[in-house]
């Protein structure tokens, strides 16, 4: 239950709400609970009143010849009714209930009450339609066989309502000023209490739009600190991702200058007075081979700003991988037939038990048509001397993992290189392979999105053509669930 409703949640009002509306329904549990604390306060001097009453008129009770006697003097029976407040009644039985004297039409004990001597007990009773008060004792009788006679005194219950009432008062009309003053304390320390949150927001909004340094997270309170954390997180991924559109951008404008300056170069040739057809065709040649250069340095840049966004590798499902390398290795057919290379598959037919990897078929092709178009690029062959492309799935089901691997006939990778042809744009020296430098950067994201473990080595050491073996770890996974 909720005091004070919100169109929209305000930890302010949140934590107002909780701490005020206990207090505001404790306190009528609070005022019931004082009454009846006051109550009993209110009774216990007065019922030793009547105690000590009942005691006093129990000595008045005597024996004479065999009968029970009672006999008050004036003046006591005058004390025991000097009471401005309340009625004062009193009545005294015979052992055999015979009325002795006081108020004939007191209520009497209950009937399955023990008569009990020397004990005074305590009752409420209604006399005339009025509440009372009853104190009353047995009273033993040096009688032979004789049961004890009934004293009782009673008395109405205005003095213990009016001594009540005054403790009420005197305990509930501090409480109408506490409690408003209490409210008050609450909400300052509140609004205290939160006042670092309205600090950190002001930090917040005057920050420059390109400051994505972190937040401090020692300058707000403990409880907030894993909030300033994980928005420190968020900066961090928003710098990530900024920086790699800036280099995204930066690398596609230094890798596109050079085609469309070339573009531009032979157009301005072809466009030259007196130019003959053979020219005009050499030109129309090299603007051809320059736009499919820029177009496939364009795709390979948007490919690897896709790896690195890694939004598609969160699309993950079990992954085929003999099904998706065979379509890559078809796919790369003609080109391996136009520079005399043979192609190849090694591995197991699709839907085979242990080729099933857990990733984004997306970016996996992407990876093994980069590492395909890599080794065909730099696997040196001719219609004499054919080079050899092979790519491998091997199912490994005791270790739990899928391994990949791409080797050609070609001059290899010296160790000294391993590393640098990872980086973006790195052209190893001596070759004349065409490419853009960017298919072994995309293909070493990709593989670190799924977990992959990528090495390489020399295919014949020690021969003058080693040839490299890309080879990639994943971890296995199981074809149920697929989605289809």
């Amino acid at each position: 239950m909720k005091i004070f409703q919100r169109e929209q949640r305000s930890l302010f009002g949140e934590i107002l709400d909780w701490m005020l509306t206990p207090l505001l329904l404790l306190w009528p549990v609070s005022l019931a609970l004082t009454w009846l604390v006051a109550q009993g306060l209110a009774n216990k001097p007065f019922d030793r009143a009547l105690e000590y009453n009942a005691h006093a008129l129990a000595q008045f009770v005597t024996t004479h010849q065999g009968k029970v006697l009672f006999s008050l003097p004036q003046p006591a029976s005058e004390l025991l009714r000097a009471d401005e407040s309340d009625a004062v009644y009193y009545q005294v039985l015979s052992p055999t209930g015979e009325y002795l004297a006081g108020e004939r039409d007191l209520p009497a004990p209950p009937h399955d009450e023990r008569p009990s001597s020397a004990e005074v007990r305590l009752r409420d009773a209604e006399l005339r339609g009025v509440d009372i008060r009853v104190a009353y004792i047995w009273v033993r009788v040096p009688l032979p066989d004789a049961p004890a006679a009934l004293v009782q005194v009673a008395e109405t219950r205005s003095k213990r309502s009016v001594l009540a009432t005054e403790i009420i008062k005197g305990v509930m009309l501090p409480q109408f000023v506490i409690l408003p003053l209490a409210v008050l304390l609450v909400w300052l320390a509140l609004a205290r209490g939160i006042k670092p949150l309205h600090q950190l927001e002001e930090r917040i909004r005057a920050r420059r739009p390109e400051d994505l340094s972190p937040l401090d997270h020692k300058a707000v309170p403990l409880e907030v600190a894993p909030l300033v954390d994980s928005v420190n997180d968020l900066l961090r991924r928003l710098h990530e991702s900024m920086a790699t559109q800036k280099r995204f951008l930066a690398d596609a404008a230094h890798q596109l200058k050079t085609p469309l300056a070339g573009l531009r170069m032979q157009a301005d040739l072809a466009q030259r007075e007196g130019t003959s057809t053979e020219e005009l065709k050499k030109s129309l040649q090299q603007i051809g081979r320059s736009s499919i250069r820029a177009t496939h340095t364009v795709n390979q840049l948007l490919a690897l700003a896709r790896a690195e966004g890694g939004s598609a590798a969160a699309q993950r499902q079990p992954v085929d991988m003999a099904r998706l390398v065979i379509e890559v290795v078809e796919g790369a057919v003609p080109q391996a037939l136009a520079r005399h290379i043979d192609l190849g598959y090694d591995g197991p037919e699709p839907g085979a038990s242990g080729v099933w990897v857990q990733g984004n078929p997306v970016l996996l092709a992407e990876l093994v048509r980069n590492l395909v178009d890599n080794a065909l690029n730099y696997t040196p062959s001719s219609a004499a001397r054919a080079g050899v492309v092979t790519v491998r799935v091997l199912p490994d089901q005791f270790g739990r993992v899928v391994l990949l691997q791409v080797e050609d006939s070609g001059p290899g990778v010296p160790e000294a290189e391993r590393e640098l042809i990872f980086q973006p744009f790195y052209r190893a020296l001596g070759t004349e392979a065409d490419g853009s430098g960017l298919g072994l950067p995309i293909v070493r994201e990709i593989a670190r999105q799924h977990g992959a473990e990528l090495t390489i080595e020399d295919v014949r050491p020690g021969a003058p053509l080693p040839g490299a073996r890309f080879s990639l770890r994943f971890a296995a996974s199981s074809p149920a669930g697929r989605s289809g």
